[in-house]
């Protein structure tokens, strides 16, 4: 086998593994984590053993097409520490994280479920939490947060975020910031009534 052969065969692994990695984040974020293996594989036009050769499971596709959302996720609770106010740091991170679950269900759905095979991404999350539980005890500590507050409310508030359906992404967002803005007053240990962002016209489901 000619040097020049192997360089393409090299080349041309390298164009599958980005492809099988874009797909798989525009399906995931679009239709959620169910989107089966053969169907990625058939999108990214490869073969589906040619997925496996990459991504030996789907929990290890999911780790890498989630990765630049686990660091933006990261850097929001980051930026939320780093704020003067506690309080203004933790209503920041409720908003930011909202708004990014609301325009990708997949991530949404794999932040707030066990995945016991997606280690590194476990890792990861593991250390945006532990950020955010310290952001949780300064808030609390300066009398903002109410004191029954635990990690867990973040959780709920996020799944319950993950099932808003609307028209478009930017009628997603702007439910979500209406909810955040819902979700943030009843956090608060002396609720101050505020308006809220502008109401939005979502589709009844059918039962």
């Amino acid at each position: 086998m000619t040097a020049q052969v192997i360089t393409k065969r090299r080349s041309d692994a390298r164009d599958n593994h980005g492809r099988i990695v874009a797909v798989a984040r525009a399906a995931f974020a679009a239709e959620g984590l169910d989107v089966p293996i053969r169907e990625i594989a058939r999108r990214a036009e490869v073969g589906v053993a040619t997925v496996y050769r990459h991504f030996q499971t789907k929990e290890a596709l999911l780790t890498e097409a989630f990765a630049e959302q686990m660091a933006s996720c990261s850097a929001v609770v980051e930026e939320g520490l780093a704020a003067g106010d506690p309080w203004n740091g933790f209503c920041l991170v409720i908003e930011k994280l909202m708004e990014m679950h609301a325009l990708d269900r997949g991530f949404a759905r794999a932040f707030t479920s066990q995945l016991p095979e997606a280690v590194d991404f476990a890792a990861n999350r593991d250390r945006t939490l532990r950020l955010l539980l310290e952001l949780v005890r300064r808030a609390k500590a300066a009398g903002s947060l109410r004191g029954d507050f635990v990690l867990e409310d973040i959780s709920l508030a996020l799944m319950a975020n993950e099932g808003i359906r609307a028209e478009s992404p930017g009628m997603r967002v702007a439910a979500s910031r209406r909810f955040a803005a819902l979700m943030i007053q009843s956090f608060q240990a002396n609720p101050v009534r505020t308006p809220l962002p502008p109401a939005v016209r979502l589709p009844l489901t059918r039962a």
